[in-house]
């Protein structure tokens, strides 16, 4: 699994990059005759990470759905306009998964292709009870279902509201299990395991 995800990862970075060169030339250009002015319209480069198990995947996925909670912009994850979350909560709604977005394939011990070993609505209880959590204006916890949801993933309660609120923090390459970590890096030949205290701390935390 892991000498797969490597060779995709590399491939998609490849194809990420070519991408955001010929998204950024043009929208930079546009710009700068606007504003009258030179240099390089986006902030910074985009970041890429390898997600090596559900654990990591998952966690990522709600650190970019609560984006919008977190910075006030939205007060609940099916409000967050432009977010993967609001448009799988709208199609559960109908009895759906939206097509344009891996689905969820609801048991994470089947070995399936394509798609998220995790329930989907799991997920989604996840994702609503931590925005609860992570907004100012608003006092929550984690219900017991949600901790048992957890610990199938093998991350507890202040684990799991660290990665959700500082994933982008934590970890600057790959990402997953320390076991999952150690067998990237050999695979890639790097020297050193980036993020292993953190994937110890969080991701084998329950």
């Amino acid at each position: 699994m892991v000498e797969t995800t490597a060779n995709v990862y590399q491939q998609r970075l490849m194809d990420i990059s070519w991408f955001m060169r010929s998204l950024n030339e043009p929208i930079a250009r546009q710009a700068n005759r606007e504003d009258k002015c030179t240099g390089h319209f986006w902030e910074g480069r985009f970041k890429s990470q390898a997600l090596l198990d559900e654990g990591a995947i998952l966690s990522c996925m709600a650190y970019v759905d609560l984006n919008p909670v977190r910075a006030g912009i939205a007060a609940t994850p099916e409000k967050s306009d432009f977010t993967s979350i609001q448009l799988r909560i709208k199609s559960a709604i109908k009895g759906e998964q939206p097509k344009a977005l891996l689905p969820f394939t609801g048991n994470e011990h089947q070995q399936k292709n394509k798609g998220i070993r995790f329930s989907l609505q799991d997920y989604l209880t996840l994702v609503d009870e931590t925005g609860r959590i992570i907004r100012a204006d608003k006092s929550g916890a984690i219900s017991q279902k949600s901790e048992r949801i957890l610990a199938r993933l093998h991350i507890n309660e202040e684990s799991w509201l660290k990665l959700t609120t500082e994933f982008e923090c934590m970890f600057t390459g790959a990402v997953g299990t320390a076991e999952h970590l150690s067998e990237f890096t050999e695979h890639v030949g790097l020297q050193r395991t980036h993020g292993i205290v953190n994937a110890q701390a969080c991701l084998n935390s329950a």
